[in-house]
């Protein structure tokens, strides 16, 4: 217990520990998510992914020069297990199915909006916590829906594929700004797991120093 003395008070262990979850696409943010619920101590993991390492990923999602031409959710489980040996990983290397089992609490790291909708459609009355980020360059959204009325808004942000900017949403990043974008929603899943009523929807724009909450009702 001492390698967790000092997140004591800041996240409940033993409910923590109960949840399965399930990381959808481990690219910058999924990755980083991936990293840090699994250094916070998180015993079952599931990750999906369908792509596998280049050399553009260790520079923006954290990836190591020996990783590069292997299945990123296999690259990322070796990580995730020199951190803690003894965490339950699944690995899943393809893309999202919609009979995929999922756990208790889903983040959606994906990088294009008719994959969310696809993905939420299929998952939205299968998991308690949901997750999603949204990152261009140094402008990055967080949304979570854990009850009726945030999941109803969050269904609200979701929009036909041809309405949105050109290009994947990570098409240009940083690791720094998806460290950022992973950090706030684990903060958020930790305000959940301790009662707290979570933010649907945050806006951050780390150029200009600005982080907003807008009404989300």
């Amino acid at each position: 217990m001492q390698r967790f003395t000092r997140q004591y008070d800041l996240v409940p262990l033993d409910t923590f520990q109960q949840l399965h979850i399930t990381v959808i696409g481990v690219g910058a943010i999924g990755r980083q998510v991936g990293t840090q619920l699994t250094a916070m101590g998180a015993r079952h993991l599931q990750l999906i992914d369908f792509d596998t390492v280049d050399e553009s990923n260790i520079t923006t999602q954290g990836y190591f020069c020996d990783d590069v031409g292997h299945p990123k959710v296999e690259a990322t489980s070796k990580h995730l297990r020199r951190i803690d040996p003894e965490i339950q990983i699944t690995k899943i290397p393809d893309r999202f199915r919609p009979d995929l089992a999922v756990g208790d609490t889903t983040f959606c790291c994906v990088d294009s909006i008719s994959a969310r909708q696809a993905i939420w459609r299929a998952v939205r009355h299968r998991t308690r916590f949901w997750a999603d980020a949204r990152m261009r360059g140094e402008t990055i959204r967080l949304l979570t829906a854990t009850d009726e009325a945030s999941r109803s808004y969050y269904a609200s942000t979701l929009f036909p594929q041809n309405e949105s900017q050109p290009g994947p949403c990570t098409a240009k990043g940083t690791l720094f700004a998806a460290s950022v974008a992973a950090g706030l929603l684990v903060h958020q899943f930790t305000r959940w797991l301790r009662g707290i009523p979570c933010d649907p929807n945050q806006l951050l724009n780390l150029l200009a120093g600005e982080l907003t909450i807008p009404n989300s009702q």
